[in-house]
């Protein structure tokens, strides 16, 4: 007989990103760096890489205090993790019960919902609203009860790339006394707004980077978790003590090293966004204004028929229609790959 896996398990709804075939095409559904980390990265490690480190277990001691130095943050309040993902199911792991409940935003990011059923959490959801999909700050604060035992906030949020500005965050902190509050600032570089500063005066805050996004990085696999030095602690505890590879740690030093290529890359992306919501505009193609490196279009009931007619010109985009009616979420990347998209969607609207 096989065996059977547990309930949460058999009840979840399995994730399916599409990952397959997407060398050689431009690459606008992932919310990516679109051109590559900096080049200062490749070079360093093929400098420093040698087949001794290879065959040894990772050893973070000089890429933290780095990193913890970048972040301003004590080296204490640190935890590296494997991408984001990981620093979501730890957090989960450490402080969620089966069938305690968790606050998450709809629609958000899928990895929120993921570990939560994992862990068997009972799930209350708050609606961002169309068209304009505002935070929706007052609803969010009802919904979060003496039972809430985690709220989990993207900002800016993905797919729909509104932000959330620190007092209203503040709220969500002072309100959810009984809960961990997770703050995912995976698109921070365009927002320039972070809860990092309030740390030392909420012990029930979290916060997460990744070097997936700007840092283009994806491949490597990295992020980080902050929070109080008592609640890292604990974070340590419900961690596998190896998951972030050697590699990767050394990367993601480098990278925050290179800060003239990162404030050049957001420059880029930050001019290209402009470029591409006028020519939206021009084509009377409805768009949420956005802080993040993503702009959400509604198509209507053309969406997927969007997509497929820019996939088969080699343009990836995301449709969130089955969360957003209509939506189809495209990443910015040049301005030289928003001129690209726009002509075709000039040719296919």
């Amino acid at each position: 007989m096989n065996p059977t896996p547990r309930k949460a398990v058999l009840e979840m709804a399995p994730y399916h990103p599409p990952t397959g075939g997407r060398y050689g095409k431009l690459r606008l559904d992932f919310n990516e760096n679109t051109v590559g980390c900096s080049p200062r990265v490749v070079a360093f490690l093929c400098e420093q890489l040698n087949r001794e480190q290879l065959s040894v277990y990772p050893d973070y001691a000089d890429a933290k205090p780095r990193l913890a130095a970048h972040f301003g943050v004590n080296l204490d309040q640190l935890l590296l993790t494997n991408g984001t993902d990981e620093a979501i199911q730890v957090l989960i792991n450490t402080y969620i019960d089966d069938g305690q409940e968790v606050v998450i935003l709809r629609p958000s990011y899928a990895m929120y919902r993921f570990y939560s059923e994992l862990a068997g959490a009972r799930i209350r959801e708050v609606d961002y609203v169309p068209p304009k999909l505002e935070f929706p700050l007052e609803q969010l604060l009802a919904a979060i009860t003496e039972e809430t035992r985690a709220v989990l906030i993207s900002n800016p949020n993905n797919p729909t790339g509104v932000g959330v500005g620190l007092p209203q965050i503040e709220k969500i902190l002072q309100r959810a006394t009984n809960a961990v509050v997770l703050v995912d600032e995976a698109y921070f570089e365009f927002s320039e707004v972070t809860a990092l500063g309030l740390l030392d005066r909420y012990p029930n805050l979290f916060v997460s980077r990744t070097f997936s996004k700007v840092y283009g990085m994806a491949a490597m696999r990295i992020g980080a978790l902050f929070s109080q030095a008592s609640n890292i602690e604990y974070l340590h505890k419900a961690q596998s003590p190896y998951s972030v590879n050697m590699l990767a740690a050394m990367a993601a030093a480098e990278a925050t090293a290179d800060q003239d290529y990162i404030r050049a890359t957001v420059a880029e992306v930050l001019e290209a966004r402009t470029l591409l919501c006028d020519g939206l505009g021009k084509l009377g193609i409805s768009s949420v204004p956005s802080v993040a490196n993503f702009v959400l279009i509604y198509a209507g009931n053309r969406a997927r028929e969007i997509r497929d007619a820019l996939f088969d010109r080699a343009i990836l985009v995301r449709d969130r229609s089955y969360e957003i009616p209509g939506a189809v979420r495209i990443t910015v990347g040049t301005r030289e790959q928003a001129a690209r998209i726009l002509q075709e969607l000039e040719c296919i609207w």
